[in-house]
C-alpha cells in the first residue's frame, strides 16, 4: 500500500511536470521560430515527444504493478473470510483501475484524470432456477403420547439427554372367595368358606434417564419408589360371624429398577412402517412378595393376612419386543409384539418359576396440532401358568394362575416448548385380572 501511495505521488508529478514543460515549449517555440531554422525546431519537438513517451511508459508500469498487489490482497482477503456475503464482499473490495491506454482523456473523466466509480454488479452465487438440495436426514419415528415403556415417544437425539419423572397411580379391587370344607350334599359343607374383598391403592414416583447414542439408538435407566396401601375385608361364613373382620397394610420402598434399550431397524422409506426393536430389563430390587410376613386374622380361623406389601415382583424379567409405527398425516398406527421371559428364583416354599406372557398392543395416534396429539389404542398380554419344584414333591403347575390382562389405552401429549412435553395416559381394565385404572403422567425434559 505504501507503494500504491507513492505510485499515485509519482503520477500527479508527472502530470504537473509535463504541463510546465508543454508551456515551456510553446514559448521556446515561438522565440525558436524567430531566431532558428524549421529542422531545429522540429529536432527539439521530437527530443521533448521522446521524453514524455519514456515518463507515460513508467506511469503505466507502475499503475499495472498496482493492479496486481490489488488483486493478491483481494485473494488474501477472500481466503481469511470465506463466508462473508457477496454484497460484504463488494462493497469492501477496492476500485479497480482502468487500462491505461495514449488516447486524450475521454469526457466521462474528471479531475486529474481519475476514472468516475461504477457501482459493482452483482453476480448469482448459483445456477438460476435450480432447486435447493434435499434434506438427507433419515425418517424419524413420530412423536406420540407415551402409552407404555415400549409404545409412543420418540427416540433421542445423538448426543442429546432426556429427564422424565414420572407420576404413576393405580387402582383394583377384587373379590375372592376361599372354601376349605368338604361337601357331602350339594347343599352342606363341612369347613371354612371366606369371602373377600381387597382394594389395592398404589402410588410411584420415578425419574428416568434416556441418552441418545447414535439418532437411532438410545438408553434408558428408571429407578421408582413405590408406596402402597392394601385394603382386605373378610366375613366366613361357615362359622356363623357376626361382623366382618378388616385389615390394613401400607409400606414403600424403592421399587424394581428397569434398564432399556431402542434401536429404530429400518428407515421406513418405500412405503414400509417403521420399525424400532425394544429390550426392557426388570432387577429384583424392591421388596419380594416371597418376604412378605403374614399373621392369622383374630376371631377367624384358617383366615391369615399379611402384615406388610410388596414393592417389586421378586425375579429377574426380560422384554423384547418390536413397534411398527406407519405415518399417514395427521394420523399414525401403531403395533407392538412382545414376549415376556420370567427367571426362575428359588425360595423358602420351594422353585417357583413365574410364567412366561405374550403380549400385543395396537392403535392409532392423531395430531390435533403442532404442539398436541392423543392416542387410542388397546393391550392384551396373557400369562402361563407357574410352577413350584420342591424336592420331596418334583413339580407341578400352580393351578389358576394363568391370567389375561386386557386394558382399553388412552394418551394425551402437549408441547409445552422445545425442551419440555407433559404426556397423560390412561389405562381402563378391561378383564378381570387386570388393574381397574391407571393413570400416568410423564414430563420428559431435553438437555
Amino acid at each position: 500500500m505504501k507503494r500504491c501511495k507513492e505510485g499515485k505521488k509519482y503520477s500527479t508529478s508527472v502530470i504537473t511536470q509535463s504541463l510546465v514543460l508543454g508551456a515551456s515549449l510553446f514559448l521556446v517555440s515561438g522565440s525558436y521560430a524567430q531566431t532558428e531554422k524549421p529542422e531545429d525546431v522540429l529536432e527539439q519537438y521530437k527530443k521533448l515527444f521522446t521524453e514524455q513517451q519514456k515518463e507515460f511508459e513508467k506511469q503505466r508500469q507502475i499503475i499495472l504493478e498496482q493492479g496486481k498487489e490489488i488483486e493478491q490482497l483481494k485473494a488474501r482477503l477472500d481466503a481469511l473470510s470465506p463466508g462473508e456475503p457477496d454484497e460484504a464482499k463488494a462493497a469492501s473490495k477496492p476500485p479497480t483501475q482502468p487500462a491505461v491506454s495514449e488516447a486524450p482523456p475521454r469526457p466521462d473523466r474528471v479531475a486529474n484524470n481519475q476514472p468516475v466509480e461504477q457501482p459493482p454488479i452483482q453476480v448469482p452465487t448459483g445456477p438460476v432456477g435450480q432447486a435447493p438440495p434435499q434434506s438427507k436426514e433419515e425418517p424419524r419415528p413420530p412423536e406420540m403420547p407415551r402409552l407404555s415403556e415400549t409404545v409412543g415417544g420418540v427416540l433421542t437425539r445423538k448426543g442429546k439427554i432426556v429427564l422424565e419423572p414420572t407420576l404413576e397411580y393405580a387402582f383394583s379391587s377384587n373379590n375372592r372367595v376361599f372354601l376349605d370344607a368338604f361337601t357331602f350334599l350339594p347343599a352342606i359343607a363341612l369347613g371354612l368358606i371366606d369371602i373377600r374383598q381387597v382394594d389395592q391403592h398404589n402410588l410411584m414416583a420415578s425419574v428416568g434417564a434416556r441418552y441418545g447414542v447414535t439418532d437411532r439408538f438410545e438408553v434408558e435407566v428408571r429407578v421408582p419408589y413405590r408406596f402402597r396401601f392394601d385394603e382386605q375385608r373378610s366375613r366366613p361364613v361357615s362359622i356363623g360371624a357376626g361382623i366382618d373382620e378388616s385389615f390394613n397394610a401400607s409400606g414403600n420402598s424403592i421399587g424394581d429398577i428397569e434398564f432399556a434399550g431402542r434401536y429404530q431397524l429400518n428407515s421406513g422409506r418405500g412405503g414400509w412402517p417403521i420399525l424400532v426393536g425394544n429390550l426392557l430389563a426388570t432387577i429384583p430390587t424392591g421388596k419380594s412378595p416371597f418376604d412378605v410376613n403374614f399373621e392369622p386374622a383374630q376371631g377367624v380361623p384358617g383366615a391369615v393376612y399379611p402384615t406388610e406389601v410388596p414393592t417389586g415382583v421378586g425375579f429377574f424379567s426380560v422384554q423384547p419386543s418390536v413397534t411398527a409405527l406407519y405415518p399417514t398425516d395427521p394420523a399414525v398406527f401403531f403395533a407392538n409384539l412382545s414376549y415376556f421371559y420370567n427367571a426362575a428364583t428359588k425360595e423358602n416354599i420351594g422353585k417357583v418359576d413365574p410364567g412366561d406372557a405374550v403380549g400385543l398392543t395396537f392403535g392409532m395416534g392423531f395430531a390435533i396440532n403442532e404442539r398436541s396429539s392423543f392416542n387410542l389404542g388397546y393391550s392384551h398380554r396373557h400369562a402361563f401358568n407357574s410352577t413350584l419344584e420342591r424336592p420331596a414333591l418334583g413339580r407341578d403347575k400352580i393351578k389358576g394362575s394363568q391370567l389375561d390382562i386386557g386394558q382399553l389405552l388412552l394418551g394425551y401429549s402437549f408441547r409445552y416448548n422445545n425442551r419440555t412435553t407433559y404426556n397423560l395416559s390412561l389405562a381402563v381394565g378391561t378383564t378381570d385380572d387386570a388393574q381397574d385404572v391407571r393413570i400416568n403422567f410423564r414430563t420428559p425434559i431435553t438437555f
